[in-house]
């Protein structure tokens, strides 16, 4: 299936407290130039998400956008200073020894004990990065599907309108092929028309005629470049049933079709080859443009 280099994929699930929205999109580009974004404390899941866009993707510039938000306490831990917990009361009682009863009632609250400097440390809990790590790939491949599905129908369509100009191309081919042949019994009678106007009453050599229009006919020949050129062709449309990245070997080919369609065009002076030369110019330049979108 022929896939294009532009798309856009979108994938947001919650998992083990975390609610994560990755989005997947790309432009055309030579190669594969993968580019990750994500939160800073998730930084260490990069290289991962790279290799699994790698596995899915061969050409294009593609984006990964990564949004991660903490729905959970779990991950949140509280921890007590228990030994400056001890030096604050032991601290408080010798604060009451010395100021009597009368100036420190009673020993202060827990939850005065709590405001105290550092007795509470509120820390973010261990993570589990293999676990993170998985999750994140987990939303990217969802993601991924999303975009592969959307370069698919964009590609079919790329496909389809390849394969009309790819018929178009066949039926210029054709003409061309019809009127070659002509162009040189044209030639034979022109030439003949010219020497009998210049020799008048002396005899016209039918011999150097047809050695005349046999040189011709060698120069203007364009069978080779036509039975290439149908080559291309048929193999241009197998590669549009590939299941594999084409678009290289695509562009490849476009080249040499436009060579032939060169070499067809210096070797004819036909007025009518040279405007079916001209369109069929014109058809290669619109597939060529359509295959730089093609991965």
């Amino acid at each position: 299936m022929i896939k294009s280099m532009t798309g856009y994929g979108r994938a947001r699930m919650t998992l083990h407290g975390r609610d994560i929205t990755v989005e997947v999109r790309s432009v055309n580009n030579r190669y594969l130039d993968c580019a990750v974004k994500l939160p800073r404390a998730y930084i260490f899941a990069e290289e991962a998400m790279k290799g699994l866009v790698q596995k899915r993707v061969s050409r294009g510039k593609v984006d990964v956008l990564v949004t991660v938000a903490s729905l959970g306490a779990e991950e949140t831990v509280v921890a007590v200073n228990e030994t400056l917990a001890k030096s604050y009361i032991d601290a408080l009682r010798h604060l009451r020894q010395l100021g009597g009863y009368g100036m420190v009632k009673e020993l202060c609250y827990v939850t005065d004990l709590a405001r105290l400097p550092d007795v509470l440390t509120v820390t973010k809990g261990e993570e589990d990065l293999e676990t993170v790590s998985a999750d994140l790939c987990e939303v990217l491949e969802e993601a991924l599907n999303a975009y592969s599905a959307m370069r698919e129908a964009e590609g079919g369509k790329l496909a389809e309108d390849i394969r009309r100009r790819l018929d178009a191309i066949e039926a210029l081919t054709q003409l061309v092929e019809a009127r070659s042949p002509q162009t040189v019994a044209e030639y034979r009678e022109k030439l003949l028309s010219r020497m009998r106007e210049v020799l008048q009453s002396t005899s016209i050599d039918e011999a150097r005629i047809l050695t005349e229009a046999a040189i011709f006919a060698d120069k203007v020949a364009v069978d080779e470049e036509t039975v290439r050129l149908r080559s291309h062709v048929g193999q241009l449309r197998e590669m549009l049933q590939s299941e594999v990245s084409v678009g290289r070997k695509l562009d490849f080919l476009i080249q040499e079709l436009n060579r032939e369609a060169n070499t067809i065009g210096s070797k004819c002076s036909d007025l009518q080859i040279a405007r079916d030369v001209v369109d069929l110019k014109a058809e290669i330049e619109k597939i060529r443009e359509q295959v730089q979108n093609i991965e």
